[in-house]
């Protein structure tokens, strides 16, 4: 093995020659290009990204000779493009752990067998960089890295989501030269590193050379001090420069015009004021930006100020003196090819899908993200929790959740993760919170960071979660400033919004856990955030699926998750668990969250005289952007429609809007108002027209539904009983009736075969991450299996026969499950009515779902409804649904989760009805709303698979006629299922009516 110090298990050694950390700019020769912000284009920065010679070794311990030195012939090395992970470029093993570390718990050892990459770049220095200084900047390096310039030894660094820079000077030369990294996967900082997400390594940010004047501005500090009633503000720019400086700063606002100037000699340390009257302030709302451009010789350094202040007011969390709630998610940095490597436009794409979902919160969970997305945070307008690096939950797996938080040897190593992200992300009018890392138990080395940040940044909010109670731990939490907690009950929440003990605003930094088929939970926590004005609000876990992008061998793509690549241990798909696909297809959960958040509450005050109430929710923003379409509808037909083109109501504030359509004749549960407000011009995230919220009210909750078709041909029925089955038939149709079995067998209209297997009862779903599948297992619900204990039937007058079953539904081992007395009709029109009156077994876990399956047979792809939609709903999942009729396809109803899993049920559904593209198929209502489901896959199809590759469509469709179905939740990684979305009832009854039908003729 090479002669390596051993740093990388040196608690003492967090850093050899790495420059103190700096606020992150780049220099430009003028004004203009620091505001064009193309870097390429500055004379004084240089790309490294790009082609690098790669050579990857199982273990340090086999890296041989001194391969750094200029004349090692690297033809032989592999090209790797950098930035990039290894794991996505084939090397090492692609890894997914959660809580567990990959390694022995033995801090602050790592394995011997360390795996280690050999990074090698020749690079041209500029002539005009000769008698200047020469810098390197690597963004993120992971885990650490010793790094060589022209053979000589320059310095080493650790921490792998924050930036290190080298000074070069004495090592570069004019023309070629070469740089040699040593990048190690793991060091003592690992334990530090312990993240919920895939594991990588390598140079997976951006690096560059910069070239500096012999004296420099080093680092800047601007400081927004704000007035008690925000009518001025003094700026205060505090610099470090590397020798006597004649420093000028301009202010330029939005329009280029010049609000501010000022001169000042500087030697090493100074501050340069700047006064500035009435100024336009900064929220996430209206990101107003200045332009500070601070000029020392040939050098224009830009920083984009926003002017802002952040406070608690009574235990009330405010921006710019207004309380505001932070309408948040937790986001990593993920990307399905290139793994925590994430390019400029993925940035811009996860922005911009955030507003347009109402998201005006991000927690950089849990490291510091790429400075430039911190920059688009500013442009874009949201609120940051910016976090350091530094979550150490695997120690937690060992019983010892404080072991390093507690332990004063890693003080150094965790007070370097908060310094160096203060330093770099200082001046970003963004954030709100600096965040003190994530899950590391809490101790005296988390009270050293917050002291160090309090002191360094007073204009913001210390954050950490960790301080939450473990057992007797009794460090003191007086240095943070919020009360922060993952995953608190509905009933925990509200406690402590009422507890006038707790002074501290509360912050659901991680809630409603996203994973799979959720969360459905939102809209309960939103009712408590908007109550109590301590409730600050919250950040949903998380922003995005973890999936890699692979292809089976027969060429099928699929989202792999843990497990996948052989990597042990491994938390499987736990990493599933987004709002949108990897691929950034948004879930039907982030279209739930859009609704909850959505800046404009509608209410209806009185229906029928077209009476609503108008809640501005914006904290600083007035509606004067949103316009208002309205529509009355029967049964989707629109009977009358209007536009209010420019909404007006002040922030925070109610407003009444009487729309102007007559009350329409007949108005039934199918007659229905909606009103949809969208935006009246274009903005940098959504196009003019884009909708920001609806609601839809019905005329009438108490008539009877428009469920019932028209009256059919009705006639005599003939009945042949025949080996335990009834062929039932009449004018135009042919049933078949199992006494046996207590079910409808068969149904047919014209010849027309409508079912191509008997229906069944089923209370079984294909688990969703976040059911109780193990107890729903455990008690059978996936074997279920009918006993019939009689079935017996009549003929009461020549068009109807009735037939009574009473039967129950178990598992083997288990007392049966429930007991049922079901009533089927048969018409002389062909009409089936199926009446079930249940009982549960008391001591039953909450069931999953009631009602009956039916196999309709192929070609049976047209699904038409009246009822929530265009997409899927549960009863604690339905704010982002509006009542009406949908025509849509049974591969519509289809959401391609990651993970295959129960999906598509339409709840509150009004009518139903499946066909062929003919119209031959079958017309399902209720006198009460129902759920539905139409699918080619098959409960036990979605159970079985454990990716999209594993399910085979069937050509058969699948119908679910439910009673009723259980809510979604978020108990995967949040609080159980809440009482009222369960389906829990001992004895309940429901009715279902089946029709053959010939759409077209009706």
């Amino acid at each position: 093995m090479t002669s390596l110090t051993k740093y990388w298990e040196n608690l003492d050694v967090l850093q050899i020659n790495r420059q103190p950390a700096r606020a992150h700019y780049i220099p430009y020769p003028d004004t203009d290009g620091a505001k064009q912000g193309k870097r390429g284009h500055s004379a004084f920065y240089q790309t490294l990204n790009g082609s690098w010679k790669f050579q990857y070794y199982r273990s340090v311990h086999d890296v041989n000779g001194a391969f750094y030195a200029t004349d090692v012939d690297v033809n032989g090395m592999d090209d790797l493009i950098v930035p990039s992970c290894w794991q996505t470029n084939g090397y090492d093993q692609m890894h997914y752990t959660n809580v567990n570390y990959p390694i022995p718990c033995d801090p602050p050892f790592v394995p011997d067998q360390n795996p280690a990459g050999v990074y090698v770049r020749d690079f041209q220095l500029p002539t005009q960089w000769e008698q200047k200084e020469t810098y390197v900047v690597f963004e993120g390096v992971n885990s650490c890295f010793y790094l060589w310039v022209n053979g000589a030894f320059v310095g080493y660094s650790q921490g792998s989501r924050i930036p290190a820079e080298f000074d070069l000077t004495e090592y570069v030369r004019p023309g070629q030269n070469r740089m040699t990294l040593l990048v190690l996967k793991w060091c003592d900082g690992t334990y530090l590193e312990d993240q919920d997400a895939w594991r990588y390594s390598g140079i997976y940010r951006d690096v560059y050379l910069l070239s500096r004047e012999k004296t420099h501005i080093r680092d800047v500090f601007v400081n927004t001090d704000l007035s008690s009633d925000f009518s001025h503000a003094t700026l205060r720019i505090e610099m470090e420069t590397t020798g006597d400086a004649v420093v000028r700063a301009q202010l330029q606002d939005a329009s280029g015009a010049l609000v501010a100037s000022g001169e000042s000699n500087m030697n090493g340390q100074g501050t340069l004021a700047l006064e500035v009257a009435h100024p336009t302030l900064w929220n996430a709302e209206q990101p107003h930006l200045y332009e500070l451009y601070i000029q020392d010789g040939t050098e224009t350094i830009l920083i984009r100020v926003g002017f802002r202040n952040v406070e608690i007011r009574d235990g009330i969390f405010m921006v710019n003196g207004q309380a505001i709630k932070l309408k948040g998610v937790n986001r990593h940095d993920s990307h399905p090819k290139l793994g925590q490597t994430i390019p400029i436009n993925h940035m811009i794409q996860d922005l911009k899908l955030m507003k347009q979902h109402n998201v005006n919160t991000i927690r950089t969970s849990h490291y510091p993200n790429d400075p430039r997305f911190l920059e688009l945070c500013d442009q874009y307008g949201f609120y940051v929790v910016d976090e350091a690096d530094l979550e150490a939950h695997g120690v937690g797996a060992v019983g010892k959740p404080h072991w390093l938080s507690a332990d004063p040897a890693w003080r150094d190593a965790y007070v370097d993760r908060v310094v160096r992200m203060v330093e770099r992300d200082k001046n970003h009018p963004s954030i709100i919170m600096w965040s003190l890392g994530n899950e590391s138990g809490y101790g005296v080395n988390h009270v050293a960071m917050a002291e160090w940040a309090k002191a360094r940044d007073a204009s913001r909010l210390v954050h950490y979660e960790g301080e939450a109670p473990f057992g007797d731990h009794h460090t003191s939490v007086e240095c943070l400033d919020v009360k922060s907690v993952m995953y608190p009950s509905i009933q925990d929440t509200e406690a402590y919004a009422l507890d006038e003990t707790k002074t501290k605003p509360f912050f659901l930094c991680e809630y409603s856990h996203a994973m799979g088929n959720g969360p459905g939970d939102l809209k309960d926590y939103w009712n408590l955030i908007y109550q109590y004005p301590k409730l600050m609000g919250g950040c949903v876990w998380e922003w995005c699926d973890h999936g890699i992008a692979a292809v089976t061998p027969d060429g099928q793509p699929y989202y792999a998750y843990g497990g996948d690549f052989g990597d042990r241990p491994n938390d499987g798909n736990f990493c599933i668990d987004g709002l949108v696909t990897p691929d950034r297809k948004p879930h039907t959960g982030l279209l739930e969250l859009k609704q909850v958040l959505a800046p404009v509450s509608i209410e209806a005050v009185d229906v029928a005289k077209g009476m609503l109430k108008i809640t501005n929710r914006y904290d600083f923003m007035g509606l004067s952007h949103l316009a208002l379409h309205w529509k009355v509808e029967q049964e989707g037909r629109v009977l009358e429609q209007g536009q209010i083109w420019q909404l007006e109501a002040a922030p925070q504030t109610t407003v009444d809007v009487q729309l102007p359509y007559m009350m329409p004749e007949h108005a039934d549960r199918g007659t229905y108002l909606s009103v949809s407000v969208w935006q009246n011009q274009e903005n940098a995230w959504a196009p003019m027209g884009y909708e920001v919220t609806f609601e839809s009210f019905a005329f009438s909750d108490t008539s009877a539904p428009a469920v019932m078709l028209p009256a059919h041909q009705s006639g005599p029925i003939t009945v042949i009983e025949e080996e335990g089955c009834l062929s039932i038939r009449g004018l135009h149709f042919e049933h078949g009736f199992d006494l046996e079995a207590g079910v409808m067998q068969s149904m047919s209209k014209h010849g027309a075969k409508l079912l191509s297997k008997p229906m069944q009862y089923n209370l079984w779903r294909a688990p969703i991450d976040n059911d109780p599948r193990h107890e729903w297992i455990r008690e059978g619900f996936d074997k279920v299996q009918m006993k019939v204990y009689s079935s017996t039937w009549e003929q009461p007058e020549p068009s109807q026969v009735t037939v009574r079953v009473s039967f129950s539904l178990g598992a083997f081992i288990r007392t049966p499950f429930l007991h049922g007395e079901a009533l089927w009709t048969v018409e002389g029109t062909g009409e089936v009515t199926v009446a079930v009156k249940v009982k549960v077994r008391e001591e039953l876990p909450f069931l999953p779902r009631f009602g009956l399956e039916l196999t309709m047979p192929a070609g049976s792809e047209e699904v038409e409804y009246f009822g929530h939609g265009p997409h899927e709903s549960y009863i604690d999942k339905r704010q982002s649904v509006r009542k009406g009729k949908y025509l849509l396809t049974v591969d519509d109803m289809y959401e391609a989760y990651v993970m295959p899993q129960e999906h598509g049920s339409r709840y509150g559904t009004e009518w139903a009805a499946v066909s062929n593209e003919l119209g031959m198929g079958l017309h399902f209502a209720s006198a009460e709303p129902f759920s539905f489901n139409a699918s080619h896959y098959t409960p036990a199809d979605l159970t079985a698979a454990r990716h999209t590759y594993d399910l085979v469509r069937r050509e058969e469709t699948t119908v679910h006629l439910d009673y009723k179905v259980s809510g979604v939740g978020s108990r995967s990684c949040g609080p159980e299922l809440m009482k009222q979305y369960r389906l829990d009832e001992k004895e309940f009854t429901c009715e279902f009516v089946i029709r053959p039908i010939f759409k077209e003729d009706e």
